[in-house]
């Protein structure tokens, strides 16, 4: 399993905007943020925590939009299915933390078991997707799937989505509705913690 430091150092060798840039920086954040959370002081768990949540959410649904058709395109069908499957199964156990006791014994077993398929899914990404798009993209290409990737994330749900995850069909056609909702309870959540 690599750590936050080697996803930074990979992603900052790749030319401004690249895809694969872009989320390898977005793994590290990830794995920083599961750190904060299993190891930060217990105060900050929650915060922490929601923080986390939103960076999965956007960040897997951005892949599944624009960085998946990209992989079955060319070639990766048995791939991105698996990824698309992952996702899926880390959308519900995601949605399972949410309603549990930050500070339980049920949580952090749970978050265990989380923090591990997340981190195996990354390695997986890292290894099979990404020298895929490396090889059979142009940097141009990767670049514009960079930006692509980011204006998706601007729009995309803050909360996992279980019924839509694992699909880019889905995605497209119910994320920006799920989208509006996910920020209007994310504000009032935050208000109402203030």
């Amino acid at each position: 399993m690599r750590d936050a430091r080697h996803d930074r150092e990979a992603a900052a060798g790749l030319p401004p905007g690249d895809v694969i840039g872009v989320l390898l920086a977005q793994h590290s954040r990830i794995r920083e943020l599961f750190d904060a959370v299993r190891d930060g002081p217990a105060d900050r768990r929650e915060e922490r925590f929601l923080e986390l949540r939103v960076l999965l959410a956007v960040h897997e649904t951005a892949e599944e939009m624009i960085v998946r058709p990209v992989v079955r395109k060319i070639g990766g069908e048995r791939q991105a299915a698996a990824r698309d499957k992952e996702e899926k199964e880390a959308a519900r156990a995601l949605a399972g933390l949410e309603k549990l006791d930050f500070g339980s014994a049920r949580f952090t077993a749970a978050f265990t078991d989380f923090e591990r398929a997340v981190h195996e899914h990354a390695d997986l990404e890292e290894r099979e997707e990404f020298p895929s798009l490396l090889r059979l993209c142009t940097p141009e290409e990767l670049v514009r799937m960079g930006a692509r990737l980011l204006a998706v994330e601007k729009a995309a749900p803050t909360r996992p989505h279980p019924s839509t995850t694992g699909s880019a069909a889905a995605q497209w056609a119910l994320g920006p509705f799920a989208a509006l909702l996910d920020r209007v309870r994310d504000a009032i959540g935050s208000a109402s913690r203030h």
